[in-house]
């Protein structure tokens, strides 16, 4: 039925071969459109036996029978699938992929039918677990690379202190303009991670060089956040300005750079400000029985 309907070169292969080149050449052979009309003209498809002499007809081996099938069936990993295609009409992805979960979990499927989510979604989830996973392991990263610079566990994780001010302005950011989280914000985390700790590396080298100088732990820490605050504004400030066209939106291409920009101009923002007020704190409570 399959050579004489659609044909097909893998089922039933026919080569011919050239004899002026020798060249393989598979022959698809049918049946002209439009001969077979109805059922009887398909039970009266022939059959041809490598040692009959005359031909047989299909109903004479075969019971045809109408039924209700799909036209066509799609397989995916050798498995018979229905594909429902949903494309988001102003909403982001993520929370579409949420609700569509949320429908699969509450509907409940007939015995062998399973509901799997796949397209762009899979490969959104897929990417978040990467740069999820390449942020920890840069934080883990950057906290080994300190403790060998500082030589010591303490320092490295006082200057660990701006990070999380900085991830949560950074997701302030991203909500306050409705902005979803998704691959280059992702990418904006991981470039925060070591803007943030820079100025928290000024603040915490220097009150050491002060300690060491012989002065107090608290006149030090005092010291080395006037001494350093001019700079830290300075960098933090050039940098965020220098983004905000970016996270504004202006100029052509923008848009698809603006939540890198956002979350470095939200994490910034809120980390400059904690940083001048938590590390040093921290600084002075490790370091307190120095005093």
């Amino acid at each position: 039925m399959i050579t004489a309907l659609t044909s097909n070169q893998m089922i039933a292969p026919n080569i011919w071969i050239d004899p002026r080149n020798n060249n393989n050449y598979f022959l698809n052979v049918q049946y002209r459109e439009g001969q077979i009309r109805g059922v009887d003209d398909l039970r009266a498809i022939p059959l041809r036996g490598p040692k009959l002499l005359q031909p047989t007809r299909l109903d004479m081996v075969s019971q045809i029978t109408r039924i209700e099938a799909p036209t066509e069936v799609d397989h995916y990993q050798i498995r018979r699938t229905l594909d429902i295609y949903v494309r988001p009409h102003g909403e982001d992805l993520g929370r579409i992929a949420d609700a569509i979960s949320r429908m699969i979990t509450q509907t409940k499927m007939p015995e062998g039918i399973e509901a799997v989510v796949r397209g762009s979604v899979e490969a959104m989830r897929s990417s978040l677990r990467s740069f999820a996973l390449g942020l920890s392991l840069s934080v883990v990263l950057l906290y080994l690379v300190l403790v060998a610079q500082f030589r010591s566990f303490t320092d490295p994780f006082l200057i660990l202190l701006a990070f999380p001010p900085g991830i949560a302005g950074a997701l302030l950011a991203l909500w306050l303009t409705g902005t979803p989280l998704n691959v280059m914000s992702l990418m904006g985390l991981v470039m925060l991670a070591g803007v943030t700790m820079s100025n928290s590396i000024l603040i915490v080298e220097f009150a050491h060089h002060l300690v060491q100088e012989g002065h107090e732990v608290s006149e030090a820490v005092v010291t080395s956040c006037a001494v350093r605050l001019r700079p830290i504004l300075m960098t933090t400030l050039a940098t965020m300005i220098g983004l905000l066209p970016m996270a504004l939106k202006m100029g052509e291409g923008s848009e698809s750079y603006a939540p890198l920009a956002l979350v470095l101009v939200g994490g910034l923002g809120l980390s400059v400000i904690v940083t001048v007020f938590a590390v040093p704190a921290g600084f002075l409570l490790a370091y307190r029985k120095a005093l």
